[in-house]
């Protein structure tokens, strides 16, 4: 029987997808209570996972729900090109709005702003 731990404390993982019938990549989906996710490892900074495991201990919640929800967070920070994809679409099916009003409030703001 192969055991996997995470290599932070050594603690055996359940559920790793490392044995008979897993493609032994280490990176298998896995079920822990009633969530489905995919297993993976990474390296980071001593300092970076000391401070993750006092804000999950804050938060009361656990580490891989708090690097998941960091992760996220972060992609949907760097994914502008479908917030502005999306917006596109919307302006070609609608088309273009009355210009004049949207000319006159950016000039009124413009002059507002200290350049």
């Amino acid at each position: 029987m192969v055991r996997e731990t995470d290599g932070l404390g050594g603690h055996e993982l359940p559920g790793s997808g490392i044995g008979p019938g897993s493609s032994g990549t280490g990176c298998e989906p896995f079920a822990v209570g009633n969530t489905r996710g995919m297993k993976t490892a990474v390296s980071i900074p001593d300092d970076v996972f000391a401070d993750a495991e006092r804000l999950a201990r804050q938060l009361k919640t656990s580490r891989s729900r708090l690097y998941s929800q960091a992760l996220a967070e972060y992609i949907a920070r760097h994914s502008t090109n479908d917030v502005t994809e999306a917006l596109n679409l919307v302006v070609d099916e609608v088309g273009p709005s009355d210009i004049g009003f949207s000319s006159a409030a950016a000039q009124r703001v413009s002059r507002r702003v200290e350049w």
